[in-house]
C-alpha cells in the first residue's frame, strides 16, 4: 500500500497508508516524479490560518458556515500541480499510453487518479520543473485579466513570491508599458528587476502608494494586483492606484489579520477593489470567452513557448519523505525560499 502525508494538526505532517482505487471510465492511474508546494492556500491549510478550520464552505449557499464538531477538520491533503508517468488506463481512456509524461492538479503523493481531461501531456520543449509553475501561472492570468490591464497601461503588483513575478511578466506580454513591483524582500525586489520591471519598492523603506504615485506624475496607476495577502499591501494597493482604478485581489488572506482602514482613498478616490478567484466554481470575467480551461491552456502555451521565466523561482528541492522539512522552512523562513519542488522516489 503506497504512502502519503497529511496534515494532521496545525504545522504537523502525518504519512499514512492509502488506498489505490480503481479507475472508472475515462480516467488514467499517475505515478508522480515532482510537484511543488504553494506558499498561499497550502501553507494556510498547514498553519491553521484558514476559515476551513473552523468552519466549512456551502457550495450551495456560497457561504462559510459552522464545520459539525463531529466532523473535524484534520486531517487534510495538500495539493498542487504535479508531474507524473502514465501507469494504467481505464476504460475508454485513450488519449494516453503507459509511460507518457503528463501534468495537471493533484494531491501530493506517490499516485493519482484523473480523468484524462484534466491532464496536460509534457510537451519536449518544457523542462518537468517548469510544468509545476502551471498553477502559478494559471491564477497569475486570471489575476491581470480581471485588473484589465490594456495596452499603454501602468501596473503596480504588491508581492513578489512566484505568483506576482509571473503577474509581471503576465501584465508586460498584456501590453502594460510601466511594471512597478512591491515586495519587503530585497532578493524578491532583485529578481523582479531581472524580469524586466521598471521600479522595484520596499514598503518597509517607504510609502509604496505615495512613491507609485511620484512614478506615475501624481497619478497612479491603471491597476493594482495584489498578490501578498497582507492588509497593508491592499492598503497600499489602495492608495497607489488612480482615481477610478482597478486593484485585483489575488491574494489569499489569511484569518487573524487587522488594520484595513477603508476611510481613506477607497472612501475618497472610489476604486474598483475586485476579488480575483478562477477556480470554487467561479466564472471567470471574461465568460464565455474564457473559462478555466482556456486559462489553463493559455498557461501551459506560455510556458511551452519559453515566454514566461521560472528557472530562477526554484530555489529548493526536497525528498517526499522529506515533506515536513519543506513545510517547516516555508513556514518559518518564507524570505529563503520560493518554488519548493518535491521530488518522489
Amino acid at each position: 500500500m503506497p504512502t502519503r502525508y497529511q496534515v494532521s494538526a496545525p504545522r504537523t505532517l502525518a504519512f499514512g497508508a492509502y488506498d489505490e482505487p480503481a479507475l472508472g471510465p475515462g480516467q488514467v492511474r499517475v505515478r508522480t516524479r515532482m510537484s511543488g508546494i504553494k506558499q498561499g492556500t497550502e501553507m494556510a491549510l498547514y498553519t491553521g490560518a484558514t476559515p476551513f478550520r473552523e468552519a466549512e464552505f456551502d457550495r450551495e449557499w456560497r457561504a462559510f458556515v459552522p464545520r459539525d464538531p463531529g466532523q473535524p477538520f484534520y486531517p487534510v491533503s495538500l495539493g498542487s500541480w504535479a508531474v507524473g508517468e502514465v501507469v494504467e488506463l481505464g476504460p475508454g481512456a485513450d488519449r494516453f499510453k503507459p509511460g507518457d509524461l503528463v501534468h495537471g492538479s493533484m494531491l501530493h503523493q506517490p499516485s493519482n487518479v484523473l480523468a484524462e481531461a484534466d491532464l496536460f501531456a509534457l510537451a519536449p520543449s518544457l523542462p518537468a520543473e517548469g510544468a509545476l509553475f502551471t498553477d502559478p501561472a494559471l491564477f497569475a492570468l486570471a489575476a491581470v485579466h480581471d485588473a484589465q490591464v490594456k495596452v499603454g497601461d501602468k501596473v503596480a503588483v504588491f508581492g513578489c513570491g512566484v505568483l506576482g513575478l509571473l503577474a509581471a511578466q503576465i501584465a508586460r506580454l498584456q501590453g502594460a508599458i510601466q511594471v512597478i513591483s512591491v515586495d519587503v524582500i530585497e532578493s524578491r525586489l532583485a529578481l523582479a528587476r531581472g524580469m524586466g520591471v521598471d521600479q522595484t519598492l520596499n514598503p518597509r523603506e517607504c510609502d509604496a502608494g505615495l512613491e507609485i504615485k511620484r512614478f506615475t506624475g501624481r497619478k497612479g496607476v491603471d491597476a493594482a494586483i495584489e498578490f501578498s495577502g497582507a492588509y497593508s499591501g491592499l492598503q497600499a494597493a489602495l492608495r497607489a492606484v488612480h482615481q477610478g482604478g482597478i486593484v485585483a485581489c489575488a491574494g489569499y488572506y489569511k484569518t487573524g489579520q487587522t488594520g484595513l482602514e477603508l476611510g481613506g482613498e477607497w472612501h475618497h478616490n472610489r476604486p474598483q477593489m475586485i476579488s480575483s478567484m478562477p477556480v470554487w466554481g467561479n466564472s471567470l470575467r471574461c465568460h464565455p470567452m474564457w473559462t478555466l480551461q482556456r486559462v489553463r491552456e493559455t498557461a501551459v502555451a506560455l510556458l511551452e513557448a519559453g515566454r514566461l521565466t521560472w528557472q530562477p523561482m526554484v530555489t529548493h528541492r526536497f525528498g517526499y519523505a522529506d515533506a515536513a522539512a519543506a513545510y517547516a522552512l516555508l513556514d518559518t523562513r518564507p524570505a529563503e525560499a520560493m518554488k519548493i519542488i518535491l521530488d518522489y522516489p
